[in-house]
């Protein structure tokens, strides 16, 4: 079983090469282990130093696409060079790589498809008080837009067996963290957490600057994701909220009708008449979002039994290359 632990990269020269170093090659379980780094457009010497460092092999985007499309493009490499495992982590070197071997022990034993690193998020010295309280906030939220019980959905300390990560088509150009737990949950992709140590913090994060960005930016993503991934659910719910008003205002009128004074409560007829317009479009949209989504769907499949089958000929043709070498030998 081939391991690739992909490493998504911007500017980390003076921590790349820690990060590489404290990645096991021995596991339990893993015959062959491989590091893969995603040089996200570095403009300092983050390739030379992770090449001297024992990155397997590097992966060079043309310019800086940002995180998500950099975990994007590392994924499908990885499943291109013949990965059994792809387990994800960050360049700088803030999870313990030692948690490896558990984090990727309920995909040997096909418990999960995919593993979230817990970390203590409590006891982390480096996070506010408010940024420890978001963080279960929006873990809460992922819990119930996902359908899951990961209780660190932030974690970009992940492992994701083949198949699972042939299926998840990132659609967020910002991060994939609470994307991809949403996206699996919504597709019945087995999940489960373990618990990960953390190392020192190094530096403050690149991909948020402050908590209000990662608050705007957090909720604007699980709102996006959830009705991408439940449009039905999504549009009718808030149709409902249009029809519910609506009703009561015609059974407010109809009371006054009832009663002999209707003639002087036709405005309650009017707002209840806009009130079930909108509803009214708002479920015809979410019918055809529903549509839309199924074509989605569709997509997706044909997207991951293409990257499977290319990954699965070019493993092939790597073993016949393998072979007729030591008969030529």
């Amino acid at each position: 079983m081939k391991l690739i632990v992909q490493i998504p990269a911007l500017n980390e020269e003076e921590t790349i090469a820690t990060a590489i170093a404290e990645i096991p090659r021995k596991m339990p379980g893993v015959t062959s282990v491989e590091v893969l780094v995603i040089d996200d457009g570095s403009t300092d010497k983050t390739v030379e130093v992770a090449r001297k460092a024992g990155a397997d092999h590097i992966l060079i985007m043309p310019s800086n696409v940002g995180l998500a499309r950099a975990f994007s493009a590392g994924i499908e490499e990885a499943l291109a060079l013949g990965a059994d495992i792809i387990v994800n982590t960050d360049a700088d070197n803030q999870y313990d790589a030692k948690a490896i071997p558990s984090l990727i022990e309920p995909i040997i034993t096909r418990r999960a498809q995919i593993v979230v690193g817990a970390r203590p998020i409590s006891e982390i010295e480096s996070f506010s008080w408010i940024k420890k309280k978001l963080q279960h906030l929006g873990s809460w939220v992922v819990r119930q837009a996902s359908g899951s019980d990961i209780p660190d959905a932030p974690s970009g300390f992940r492992a994701y067996a083949r198949d699972a990560a042939a299926r998840l088509c990132v659609i967020n150009t910002y991060t994939y963290t609470l994307e991809t737990i949403i996206q699996a949950g919504r597709k019945r992709i087995p999940m489960t957490s373990v618990p990960v140590g953390v190392n020192t913090v190094t530096r403050p994060s690149r991909l948020f600057r402050g908590i209000r960005e990662y608050v705007t930016r957090s909720a604007t993503t699980i709102l996006r994701v959830f009705v991408l991934y439940a449009p039905m659910r999504s549009f009718m719910t808030l149709a409902a909220i249009f029809a519910l008003p609506a009703l009561w205002a015609i059974g407010r009128f109809l009371t006054f009708y009832a009663m002999g004074d209707g003639s002087g409560h036709v405005q309650s007829l009017i707002l209840a008449a806009a009130l079930l317009a909108m509803a009214t479009v708002l479920a015809a949209v979410g019918v055809l979002a529903d549509m839309i989504a199924a074509n989605r769907s569709l997509l997706e499949d044909i997207r991951a039994r293409e990257l499977l089958r290319g990954a699965t000929s070019r493993s092939r043709r790597a073993k016949s290359n393998a072979v007729n070498m030591s008969d030529a030998a």
